[in-house]
């Protein structure tokens, strides 16, 4: 019985030694022929920063190296085949041996094969970083070229609009972006980050320092790690950029001490609305005001909250009669709030681990719009969205379980999932306003609406009778399983935001003063409301539909009652 199993075992083992050197020579053989298509796109290469490496032993070095990580732990493979794999990667090394430089020598491997690849495979994503001398400037780019700016640190001079694009910024999409808000200055930092603001960083560092590649730009510098290639784009408010305007916000009256409230001002004869936004936008204050020949530029406080609008005729009067009123007109700039926008991952990771639960539809990016900006601290994600991670969620590519965010979103509901999180917020929203929602976003993206063919087609009640009843056992699961809940409707946020979103953060721990709850309400909607009309019939659901989601709204309805004594809003149960 010995001797057939020692010879099967010598059959398998003289077959794996074929196998193993038939694909070493099938590597070496495309990456030969790789290096042809090399040799011939050479000419058209847009630069080369420094020598060539030789070539022939790079195309080995591809090829041998392919294979090192799994002969390396194979039993089966000899010390000296090990050894001239090695001497083939290097002629001149000499054998060493344990773990370290083992490491040592794939690291070592991999950066020679990343070099060569490199100089002749376009990366569509860019080079992480590049020499001072090998990318150009932007001379084809709109917008005045200003230099190179350090901003590291929370407290950022240019944070009126953050964005990220990790394939596809470039500087006229940032120009262009803080053109729409009206802003002053672009910023670029390490390839694929935007800034706006009005004022420059205050320290300005050597040009070289700025030597990111821009991820969608070949060649121009985007600024650096911790460094802004900071650009003048008021040359862009003339051309076709929709730009935001100036919106009314009602009238109030004044508050007691003017000088105290209203940070800046401005006084002259025959002030407009346009001097005062253009004035207080300058300064980067969100609310113009104005009485008057007067001009006051100010944020939203406790004193000055704009909570309580009164009638519009108080307002109305000739501005010589009005000098002396206790009434102002209130409109908003273009301007961010700033003093909500810097975030952050948490220092320590939290103890405590949170979800952000709703159903698709119900608003979860909004919802993570409003406590990023109250908290100061990213959300993070189940999954990974490349959209949602350019406009500014950071926590979107950050491990859901890091635990370095203050939340984590999920759409999940069943026991496994719900039973990882120590705590959640659960966000419920109306499933007719979700379910059109969902559908919007599966048809046309975020912030747009599926096209009327989609409505009309068959997709769409295929849509509702599937996703209808996920509404009712995301939330039903969330309460039989969930370990602490907050429970939270989308529309009592909507129209009690302040009070509702003050609850939430107490919910996760966190300490928040009223002025940054009042600057999360000037800032509400962030960049999440979907453009342009809707080209579908307001009430797209058949009796059949509304038969089977009414349903569903009751069943959800006797549970959260059960669960916590308070039932959906009113204008979720059927009537």
């Amino acid at each position: 019985m010995a001797k057939p199993f020692f010879r099967l075992q010598k059959f398998l083992r003289r077959t794996q030694f074929l196998l193993f050197f038939l694909t070493a020579a099938y590597l070496m053989t495309g990456s030969l022929l790789l290096l042809q298509r090399a040799r011939v796109a050479l000419p058209q290469g847009p630069r080369a920063s420094g020598p060539l490496p030789d070539l022939p032993m790079a195309a080995m070095a591809l090829g041998v190296g392919l294979l090192d990580s799994r002969a390396l732990h194979d039993p089966h493979v000899s010390p000296q085949l090990l050894l001239g794999m090695d001497m083939l990667r290097n002629p001149l090394a000499r054998p060493r041996t344990g773990p370290r430089w083992l490491r040592s020598r794939n690291s070592e491997l991999r950066q020679l094969r990343r070099r060569w690849f490199h100089h002749f495979v376009s990366d569509p994503q860019g080079s992480p970083a590049l020499g001072p001398e090998a990318p150009r400037a932007a001379a084809s780019s709109r917008g005045t070229y200003v230099g190179c700016f350090s901003e590291d640190g929370q407290d950022r001079t240019l944070k009126g609009v953050v964005f990220y694009d990790l394939r596809k910024m470039t500087i006229s999409h940032c120009q262009e972006a803080c053109a729409e808000w009206s802003y002053i200055y672009a910023g670029l930092e390490a390839g694929a980050e935007c800034y706006c603001g009005n004022r420059l960083p205050a320290t300005s560092v050597g040009s070289h320092e700025c030597n990111h590649e821009c991820k969608g730009e070949k060649g121009v510098l985007c600024g650096g790690a911790g460094r802004l290639s900071v650009y003048r784009v008021e040359e862009l408010q003339a051309g076709a950029v929709n730009r935001r305007t100036v919106t009314s916000r009602g009238c109030f009256r004044l508050p007691e001490n003017v000088t105290h409230t209203f940070p800046d001002s401005l006084i002259q004869t025959n002030v407009t609305v346009e001097t005062c936004s253009g004035f207080c936008s300058q300064k980067e204050f969100p609310l113009a005001i104005l009485r008057g020949w007067e001009c006051y530029c100010a944020y939203p406080t406790p004193q000055f909250s704009l909570q309580d609008a009164v009638d519009s005729s108080l307002c109305s009067q000739e501005p010589e009669t009005q000098r002396l009123g206790e009434y102002c007109e209130v409109y908003q700039t273009p301007m961010q709030d700033t003093r909500c926008t810097d975030r952050r991952f948490l220092p320590t990771k939290s103890k405590v681990f949170v979800a952000l639960s709703s159903f698709p539809g119900a608003g979860n990016t909004w919802a993570r719009h409003l406590i990023e900006h109250a908290t100061g601290f990213y959300t993070g994600s189940y999954y990974f969205d490349g959209t949602l991670y350019n406009k500014g969620f950071k926590g979107e590519k950050d491990h859901w379980r890091s635990r370095r965010t203050i939340c984590v979103k999920t759409h999940e509901s069943g026991k496994r999932e719900i039973e990882m999180f120590d705590s959640a917020i659960l966000l419920i929203r109306n499933p007719y306003r979700s379910l059109v929602a969902e559908f919007n976003r599966k048809c046309a993206g975020h912030l747009g609406y599926a096209a009327d063919r989609n409505w009309k087609s068959k997709e769409w009640p295929d849509f509702v009778n599937s996703y209808a009843s996920w509404w009712s056992s995301h939330v039903l699961d969330w309460l039989k399983y969930g370990k602490r809940l907050l429970v939270v409707h989308y529309e009592e946020l909507r129209r009690s935001l302040v009070p509702t979103l003050r609850e939430m953060v107490a919910f996760l721990n966190v300490s928040v003063s009223e002025e940054r709850l009042l600057c999360v309400e000037n800032n509400k909607e962030g960049s999440f409301r979907r453009h342009g009309g809707h080209p579908h019939d307001p009430e797209p659901f058949t009796p059949e539909m509304k038969d089977l989601i009414d349903g569903y709204i009751r069943t959800v309805d006797k549970a959260l009652r059960e669960h916590s004594g308070a039932g959906l809003p009113r204008e979720y149960v059927p009537r």
